[in-house]
Protein backbone atom coordinates (compact mmCIF):
# COMPACT_ATOMS: atom_id res chain seq x y z
CA UNK A 1 0.00 0.00 0.00
CA UNK A 2 1.54 3.37 -1.04
CA UNK A 3 2.30 6.01 2.16
CA UNK A 4 3.44 9.14 2.91
CA UNK A 5 6.60 9.56 3.02
CA UNK A 6 9.22 12.90 3.93
CA UNK A 7 13.04 13.31 3.37
CA UNK A 8 14.59 15.94 5.66
CA UNK A 9 18.18 16.78 5.77
CA UNK A 10 19.26 18.57 9.03
CA UNK A 11 21.69 19.51 11.94
CA UNK A 12 22.25 18.04 14.54
CA UNK A 13 20.24 20.79 16.79
CA UNK A 14 17.13 19.97 14.38
CA UNK A 15 17.43 23.04 11.58
CA UNK A 16 16.47 22.41 7.90
CA UNK A 17 17.70 25.78 6.40
CA UNK A 18 19.26 29.40 8.01
CA UNK A 19 17.26 32.35 8.13
CA UNK A 20 17.05 34.91 6.04
CA UNK A 21 15.98 32.57 2.54
CA UNK A 22 16.74 34.75 -0.79
CA UNK A 23 17.44 34.36 -4.03
CA UNK A 24 21.27 34.73 -3.26
CA UNK A 25 20.80 32.48 0.05
CA UNK A 26 18.42 29.61 -1.23
CA UNK A 27 19.13 27.46 1.86
CA UNK A 28 19.33 30.64 4.22
CA UNK A 29 22.30 32.56 5.81
CA UNK A 30 25.30 30.67 6.85
CA UNK A 31 24.21 27.33 5.43
CA UNK A 32 25.02 27.23 1.79
CA UNK A 33 24.94 23.72 1.33
CA UNK A 34 26.52 22.25 4.25
CA UNK A 35 23.36 20.00 4.92
CA UNK A 36 23.37 18.50 1.36
CA UNK A 37 26.78 18.23 0.42
CA UNK A 38 26.69 14.61 0.83
CA UNK A 39 24.07 14.47 -1.83
CA UNK A 40 26.40 16.86 -4.06
CA UNK A 41 29.91 15.65 -3.39
CA UNK A 42 29.08 11.67 -2.49
CA UNK A 43 26.18 10.25 -4.86
CA UNK A 44 27.76 7.35 -5.10
CA UNK A 45 28.07 6.58 -1.66
CA UNK A 46 24.17 7.64 -1.19
CA UNK A 47 22.66 6.21 -4.29
CA UNK A 48 20.20 4.05 -2.32
CA UNK A 49 18.83 6.92 -0.42
CA UNK A 50 18.92 9.47 -3.43
CA UNK A 51 16.94 6.88 -5.45
CA UNK A 52 13.94 7.01 -2.37
CA UNK A 53 13.95 10.28 -2.15
CA UNK A 54 13.01 10.75 -5.56
CA UNK A 55 10.84 7.86 -6.21
CA UNK A 56 7.68 9.31 -5.50
CA UNK A 57 5.04 9.34 -7.45
CA UNK A 58 4.10 12.94 -6.11
CA UNK A 59 5.18 15.41 -3.87
CA UNK A 60 4.09 18.34 -1.90
CA UNK A 61 6.31 21.55 -0.44
CA UNK A 62 5.77 24.85 0.95
CA UNK A 63 5.81 27.84 -0.95
CA UNK A 64 9.15 28.98 0.48
CA UNK A 65 10.60 26.15 -0.57
CA UNK A 66 9.56 26.95 -4.43
CA UNK A 67 10.65 30.66 -4.14
CA UNK A 68 12.22 32.95 -1.73
CA UNK A 69 9.42 35.67 -2.74
CA UNK A 70 6.62 36.83 -1.00
CA UNK A 71 2.77 37.62 -1.75
CA UNK A 72 1.86 38.13 -5.40
CA UNK A 73 3.79 35.56 -7.67
CA UNK A 74 6.74 36.44 -10.13
CA UNK A 75 5.33 34.34 -12.63
CA UNK A 76 8.70 34.56 -14.36
CA UNK A 77 10.12 32.28 -11.45
CA UNK A 78 9.44 28.74 -12.44
CA UNK A 79 11.59 27.01 -9.20
CA UNK A 80 15.60 26.94 -7.97
CA UNK A 81 15.65 23.82 -10.32
CA UNK A 82 15.88 25.09 -13.85
CA UNK A 83 13.93 23.52 -16.78
CA UNK A 84 14.13 19.90 -15.48
CA UNK A 85 13.87 19.50 -11.91
CA UNK A 86 14.70 16.25 -10.06
CA UNK A 87 10.89 15.92 -9.04
CA UNK A 88 9.75 13.93 -12.69
CA UNK A 89 6.35 13.73 -10.80
CA UNK A 90 3.36 16.18 -10.23
CA UNK A 91 4.23 18.61 -7.09
CA UNK A 92 1.77 20.46 -5.30
CA UNK A 93 2.96 23.54 -3.71
CA UNK A 94 1.01 25.01 -0.83
CA UNK A 95 0.12 28.58 -1.26
CA UNK A 96 -2.32 31.51 -0.21
CA UNK A 97 -1.79 32.83 -3.93
CA UNK A 98 -3.61 31.40 -6.68
CA UNK A 99 -1.27 30.83 -9.75
CA UNK A 100 -1.97 28.53 -13.05
CA UNK A 101 0.12 24.83 -13.05
CA UNK A 102 3.57 25.36 -14.33
CA UNK A 103 4.96 22.73 -16.81
CA UNK A 104 8.27 21.74 -17.17
CA UNK A 105 10.65 19.25 -18.51
CA UNK A 106 11.00 15.92 -17.64
CA UNK A 107 8.03 15.23 -16.46
CA UNK A 108 7.22 17.98 -13.47
CA UNK A 109 4.80 20.06 -12.95
CA UNK A 110 3.91 22.00 -10.10
CA UNK A 111 0.45 22.63 -8.70
CA UNK A 112 -0.68 25.33 -6.38
CA UNK A 113 -2.83 24.66 -3.75
CA UNK A 114 -4.89 27.21 -1.64
CA UNK A 115 -6.95 24.85 0.28
CA UNK A 116 -5.02 23.58 2.59
CA UNK A 117 -2.78 20.73 3.57
CA UNK A 118 -5.23 17.63 3.57
CA UNK A 119 -6.49 19.13 0.13
CA UNK A 120 -2.75 18.90 -1.39
CA UNK A 121 -2.51 15.28 -0.04
CA UNK A 122 -5.70 14.04 -1.61
CA UNK A 123 -4.68 15.90 -5.05
CA UNK A 124 -1.51 14.45 -4.56
CA UNK A 125 -2.50 10.46 -3.97
CA UNK A 126 -4.69 10.77 -6.79
CA UNK A 127 -1.97 11.88 -9.09
CA UNK A 128 0.15 9.22 -7.57
CA UNK A 129 -2.01 6.81 -7.60
CA UNK A 130 0.08 3.45 -6.03
CA UNK A 131 2.54 5.50 -5.79
CA UNK A 132 3.96 6.85 -2.33
CA UNK A 133 3.43 10.48 -1.68
CA UNK A 134 6.38 12.81 -0.63
CA UNK A 135 6.72 15.43 1.58
CA UNK A 136 9.72 17.47 0.69
CA UNK A 137 9.28 20.55 2.97
CA UNK A 138 10.15 22.92 4.15
CA UNK A 139 10.33 22.88 7.90
CA UNK A 140 6.68 24.55 8.25
CA UNK A 141 5.13 22.38 6.31
CA UNK A 142 6.54 18.87 6.98
CA UNK A 143 5.97 20.50 10.87
CA UNK A 144 1.76 20.66 9.60
CA UNK A 145 1.82 17.34 8.40
CA UNK A 146 3.56 16.01 11.34
CA UNK A 147 0.76 17.67 13.80
CA UNK A 148 -1.66 16.28 11.68
CA UNK A 149 -0.46 12.32 11.55
CA UNK A 150 0.02 12.11 7.94
CA UNK A 151 3.10 11.37 7.39
CA UNK A 152 3.85 7.51 7.81
CA UNK A 153 7.70 7.18 7.12
CA UNK A 154 9.84 10.09 8.32
CA UNK A 155 13.60 9.64 6.97
CA UNK A 156 16.15 12.66 8.37
CA UNK A 157 19.47 13.23 7.05
CA UNK A 158 21.80 14.27 10.01
CA UNK A 159 24.55 16.55 8.66
CA UNK A 160 27.65 17.05 11.46
CA UNK A 161 26.97 20.57 12.62
CA UNK A 162 24.97 22.74 14.97
CA UNK A 163 23.59 25.86 12.89
CA UNK A 164 21.99 27.18 16.39
CA UNK A 165 19.26 29.20 14.60
CA UNK A 166 16.87 28.84 11.52
CA UNK A 167 14.00 27.22 10.53
CA UNK A 168 13.53 24.15 12.75
CA UNK A 169 12.36 20.96 12.59
CA UNK A 170 9.41 19.66 15.06
CA UNK A 171 8.77 23.22 16.11
CA UNK A 172 4.75 23.03 17.67
CA UNK A 173 4.18 19.27 16.37
CA UNK A 174 3.47 17.91 20.02
CA UNK A 175 4.11 14.66 20.87
CA UNK A 176 4.67 11.81 17.48
CA UNK A 177 5.16 8.35 18.17
CA UNK A 178 7.70 7.15 16.20
CA UNK A 179 9.34 3.33 15.43
CA UNK A 180 12.82 3.25 14.26
CA UNK A 181 13.18 0.93 11.12
CA UNK A 182 16.51 1.99 9.87
CA UNK A 183 19.67 3.53 10.73
CA UNK A 184 22.93 3.96 8.40
CA UNK A 185 26.07 5.64 9.56
CA UNK A 186 26.62 6.84 5.61
CA UNK A 187 29.52 9.03 5.58
CA UNK A 188 31.27 11.45 7.85
CA UNK A 189 28.84 13.55 6.10
CA UNK A 190 25.76 12.44 7.18
CA UNK A 191 23.65 9.72 9.29
CA UNK A 192 20.44 8.08 7.47
CA UNK A 193 17.38 7.97 9.96
CA UNK A 194 14.61 6.16 9.12
CA UNK A 195 11.09 6.52 11.41
CA UNK A 196 7.82 4.98 10.87
CA UNK A 197 4.67 6.19 12.60
CA UNK A 198 3.62 4.03 15.95
CA UNK A 199 0.71 2.36 15.81
CA UNK A 200 -1.42 2.91 18.82
CA UNK A 201 -4.03 1.01 20.04
CA UNK A 202 -7.27 2.59 19.39
CA UNK A 203 -5.82 5.26 17.15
Amino acid sequence: MSKVTCDMAMSVDGFVAGLNQSYDNPFGEGVGDDLHRWMFDEPEAHAAVIEKITAAGAFIMGRNMFTPGRGAWDLGWTGWWGEEPPYHAPVFVLTHHEREPVKLAGGTTFHFVTDGIESALAQARAAAGDADVAIAGGAHTVNQYLAAGLIDELRLHVAPMLLGRGERLFEGVGRVDLERVGVASGTDLVTHLTYRRARQAGR
